[in-house]
């Protein structure tokens, strides 16, 4: 019996906008600043350090991995949440003021979604006070709403690449992972998305263009806009040209009918 696509989820960092060159990192580093620490992550930095999921242990991961735990601020592990904090203010700031728009195709292909009557969620890693001012500055104030589930930030333990975080969307969402696709942008949101055995399409950016995405069901470098053409890294897209309801299901069908 042939599953229907009843719902989509969606990663949110690099996947629904470029917020971590130009916004996570420069956020952190204005903490970096206000807390007189001494550190900056340039663009190469930050890069390496994505390799770790969630803020507060990036931090961790680069006190341990590049400064051998040394010299470190007074009350370092106390520190952290704080450091964290004033990062997500100065975040929030950034996108108050307009500087971070959502990627090519997100928000129409969201739109579209909610027309459909397909059920949307987000699952990441992010604080949800992030999703909240993301949302909000880009999407309007009702954005929220559109949102069945938004799982975010501390909800489970075991962040990205362990797929607590979808596992916990299915749950609250009473869906099947056949019922529903991912959208990601990483090598761990994938690993994540397809460890709750959720069929994934991939978004890459600049930091993730060259991870392993095998799995996934379609490798784009966006999801496209009539008049502004994805292109297709891996996979086939069949003649389209832009991410739509239609591709979405056709996909799903096709990973269906070879299951």
């Amino acid at each position: 019996m042939k599953t229907e696509l009843k719902a989509l989820l969606f990663d949110v960092d690099g996947t629904l906008a470029d917020t971590e060159r130009d916004g996570h990192r420069v956020a952190f580093n204005a903490a970096f600043d206000e807390y007189g620490t001494g550190w900056y992550w340039d663009v190469e930095l930050y890069g390496k350090l994505l390799a770790v999921t969630g803020g507060k242990e990036r931090m961790k991961y680069y006190a341990a991995e590049f400064l051998h735990n040394s010299n470190l601020p007074d009350k370092f592990e106390q520190l952290v949440p704080e450091l964290h904090a004033a990062k997500t203010r100065h975040y929030t700031e950034m996108l108050s003021a307009g500087t971070i728009p959502l990627r090519p195709g997100v928000e129409r292909l969201l739109q579209e979604a909610r027309g459909q009557n397909l059920r949307l969620a987000i699952a990441t890693t992010t604080t949800p006070e992030n999703i909240t001012a993301l949302l909000e500055n880009t999407l309007g104030g009702d954005s929220l709403g559109w949102f069945d589930v938004i799982a975010a930030g501390d909800i489970v333990p075991a962040k990205k690449p362990a797929s607590d975080i979808y596992d916990f969307a299915l749950r609250e969402m009473n869906l099947e992972p056949g019922e529903c696709l991912a959208v990601e942008d990483s090598h761990n949101g994938i690993l994540s998305s397809m460890g709750a055995g959720i069929p994934t399409i991939i978004t890459v950016n600049d930091y993730t263009r060259d991870h392993d995405f095998n799995g996934a069901l379609l490798v784009l470098d966006n999801l496209g806009e009539p008049d502004q053409p994805f292109t297709v890294l891996k996979g086939n897209a069949d003649n389209h040209t832009y991410v739509d309801c239609a591709l979405l299901k056709a996909l799903h069908d096709n990973k269906e009918s070879s299951v």
